[in-house]
């Protein structure tokens, strides 16, 4: 799909909410890590509190419950290290957050739990959380931690701030109406065709659109763009970073109005598209929803500088035990510590499993 209907300012409950029961729910097939071998055993001490091996393990099977592309890294010495830190960030973050944080993040946790029971059953629910072993208060109380750190934080963000990340950032703001013929790589019921196949079709493509041919008629006919195939390929008004693709979003932003651009590429095949109005949202114009995405991308962002620059301070011991070598075989068996999020990647490492995506799903 060209754009995600899920980051088109939708919030929903909450985006952090969203972004965690989605990860939930793609990795509900993974299996748990390792049992611990000394589960009382203190792997972490920090100013106010301490972490033990148990908790440690916990932990593991919370992110390759959520995250799933992690689960061949979980017992890697980096990948522990950066969860422990992780843990420890939002151990100490909710303990120091006002109380309006504390039950807006309890609520949102209670509401990310009941979504998935709502969504999967009861039944299916528990077997699952059964095969990470895993209770659901144990996640519940990583949600919990997790939402009030970021709740927090998020109540800090300043008007300025969130206007100073709407100006580096407004392109993505910019309003479009535009037709788009898709030549896609996979289409169909799982078939495929080469790059080379695709390019030779979107070629005769624009030879029809430059002797007169509708672009309309065109996407009818030709494009594998399911969102927008039986509307003739229009997207109308729609917000340029809800589209996902970087190559598409570009075409949009530059190309002359009424012009009907040159096939060009993007990761699902090549795409033609002409634009037919575009104009920029001003500050004053933005939704709520809009405000609120970028107001938790900086409450995000001030959780990742608290553990890059702050967290050294607020940490007194870590004393790990040993970890895997390599990974455990499966199709990601050819990942090593390389991939894992590193000591000081906290933009990386906790947007991946909290932070909620701004506008343009970057």
């Amino acid at each position: 799909m060209l754009f995600n209907k899920k980051k088109a300012w939708k919030l929903g409950v909450c985006a952090v909410a969203a972004v965690l029961a989605a990860s939930m729910l793609a990795g509900c097939e993974k299996k748990g890590s390792g049992e611990t071998t000394n589960p009382g055993k203190v792997v972490a001490t920090y100013k106010g509190g301490e972490i033990t091996e148990k908790e440690l393990e916990t932990q593991k099977k919370i992110i390759s419950f959520m995250s799933p592309e992690y689960a061949q890294l979980i017992n890697m010495s980096e990948f522990q290290n950066y969860m422990v830190k992780q843990k420890i960030a939002f151990a100490y973050l909710s303990s120091k957050a006002s109380e309006s944080a504390k039950k807006e993040g309890e609520k949102q946790a209670a509401q990310v739990l009941e979504q998935n029971r709502k969504n999967l059953g009861d039944k299916q629910y528990e077997n699952l959380l059964k095969a990470q072993s895993l209770n659901e208060e144990d996640l519940k109380q990583y949600l919990v931690q997790a939402m009030t750190a970021m709740e927090d934080m998020t109540s800090k963000v300043t008007e300025d701030e969130i206007k100073n990340k709407y100006e580096a950032t407004k392109q993505d703001y910019m309003v479009a109406t535009l037709h788009n013929v898709l030549i896609a790589l996979r289409y169909g019921d799982k078939k495929e065709r080469t790059k080379d196949e695709a390019l030779k079709i979107a070629k005769d493509v624009k030879s029809q659109l430059d002797q007169g041919a509708d672009i309309a008629e065109m996407a009818k006919k030709y494009s594998d763009d399911s969102s927008s195939k039986e509307n003739g390929g229009l997207y109308d008004h729609f917000t340029v970073g809800q589209f996902n693709s970087k190559e598409f979003k570009e075409q949009i932003l530059k190309l002359p109005l009424n012009k009907i651009s040159d096939p060009f590429e993007s990761a699902l095949g090549y795409h033609i598209v002409k634009v037919d109005s575009r104009e920029e949202t001003p500050y004053d114009k933005l939704s709520s929803e809009q405000k609120n995405v970028i107001k938790q991308t900086l409450g995000a962002a001030k959780i990742d500088d608290f553990m890059q620059n702050q967290l050294k301070d607020i940490i007194q011991k870590i004393d790990l035990p040993k970890a895997a070598e390599t990974p455990a075989g499966g199709a990601d068996a050819n990942k090593s510590e390389k991939d894992a999020p590193k000591s000081g990647d906290g933009a990386k490492g906790y947007s991946e499993t909290v932070n909620p995506q701004g506008p343009s799903g970057k």
